[in-house]
């Protein structure tokens, strides 16, 4: 048995990969499908041969395919460059209650509504409380998501500090072309664009905490700071938004993580985020997934790798495939969310197109 302490993507495609593998699984989740996420929904085209061989590619939904990127600097000028490998939109509403359907049909066990209280490693075995219940497994996978009361559990390095970071997600209509994605500045902060499904566009932006202490509201930070760079005041102010209210996020990380804490398998945004200005984090959860589940089988079928070699093999495989990634992320992000800063990035963006090319290839992965 393995359970799954998290029910987003990598959660997702790890319990619904190792059911179809013969493998017990259960999902502990603490919300209700469908429901939003704080998220940029946007899936990068490495992902696409992985999910076609699991018949999990959402066709069905006429996402849109993307393939151009358009940034601007907080005083609202901007570039629009080509988008190599592209992606497509669909939202976590959408494509993660798909997911759960698909991993229901394959006999994955859901414990919903639901939070995890402890984990802990004995004897060669987990024991994980939730709900004020106990449930036993040979494996526990930690797909918790950005920051969880788990990471104090375990008492984990990054969560030991604040994190500045609030995140902030709309669903809106709007005219937002369907093969594009936008990246604003403003002061303190980025916010990201593109088309999902039904014809709709997510708008999600990422805000330094004490930017947003200065203001009584989401909505009078929007007016007083996203509203100087004229690209987004367009746009929120002529937009349909079909949230009654935000969906938020706070103390978003990009510290490092590690890939293994405890006996404990961390994957998606618990083992390490990007920033979303790459727009990788989606793909990164689905890969992450892969690279778990590859070891699990093998483990189950192969009595010969033990459970310290699969450990050692994950925490190393991880940090071959994303921790470049998530570095340079993290030097990029310098460049945005202020004024000088990001005029430096549009002036590198427009003049030295050579620079803006190589910051997107080395921000994303290969297909796999």
């Amino acid at each position: 048995m393995v359970i799954v302490i998290g029910g987003g993507l990598a959660g997702l495609i790890t319990a619904l990969r190792l059911a179809r593998a013969g493998i017990a699984v259960r999902v502990i989740e603490k919300k209700v499908y469908p429901f939003h996420r704080v998220c940029g929904e946007y899936i990068s085209n490495e992902t696409v041969p992985f999910l076609k061989s699991l018949g999990v590619y959402p066709e069905q939904f006429d996402v849109p395919q993307i393939s151009r990127f358009a940034l601007s600097s907080v005083a609202g000028r901007q570039v629009v460059m080509p988008l190599r490998p592209g992606g497509f939109g669909i939202s976590r509403y959408i494509f993660d209650n798909y997911l759960y359907e698909q991993a229901k049909g394959c006999g994955v066990e859901f414990v919903l509504n639901t939070e995890v209280e402890s984990v802990v490693y004995a004897a060669d075995s987990f024991t994980v409380m939730a709900g004020g219940k106990p449930y036993t497994a040979d494996f526990v996978i930690g797909a918790f998501g950005k920051r969880s009361k788990l990471d104090h559990t375990f008492d984990r390095a990054f969560a030991r500090k604040h994190s500045p970071y609030v995140g902030v997600k709309y669903h809106i209509r709007t005219e937002h072309a369907s093969d594009l994605i936008a990246l604003h500045n403003f002061a303190g902060g980025y916010c990201g664009m593109s088309n999902i499904e039904d014809g709709k566009t997510t708008l999600c932006y990422m805000v330094n905490r004490d930017v947003l202490r200065e203001f009584k509201s989401i909505g009078e930070l929007e007016e007083q700071v996203l509203y100087k760079n004229p690209l987004l005041k367009a746009v929120l102010t002529s937009s349909d938004f079909l949230f009654p209210r935000p969906e938020t996020v706070n103390e978003i990380s990009f510290a490092r993580k590690t890939a293994v804490e405890e006996h404990v398998l961390m994957a998606g945004d618990a083992a390490g985020m990007i920033t979303p200005l790459c727009g990788n984090g989606m793909s990164m959860a689905i890969h992450g997934a892969k690279l778990v589940t590859d070891l699990l089988i093998r483990f189950y079928r192969d009595k010969n790798l033990t459970r310290a070699a699969l450990e050692r093999l994950y925490a190393r495989q991880w940090q071959d495939h994303f921790a470049g990634r998530v570095w340079l992320g993290r030097q990029v992000q310098r460049l945005f969310g202020s004024k000088a800063a990001s005029q430096v990035a549009i002036g590198l963006a427009v003049y030295v197109p050579p620079v803006a090319g190589l910051m997107m290839r080395y921000t994303r992965g290969r297909e796999f």
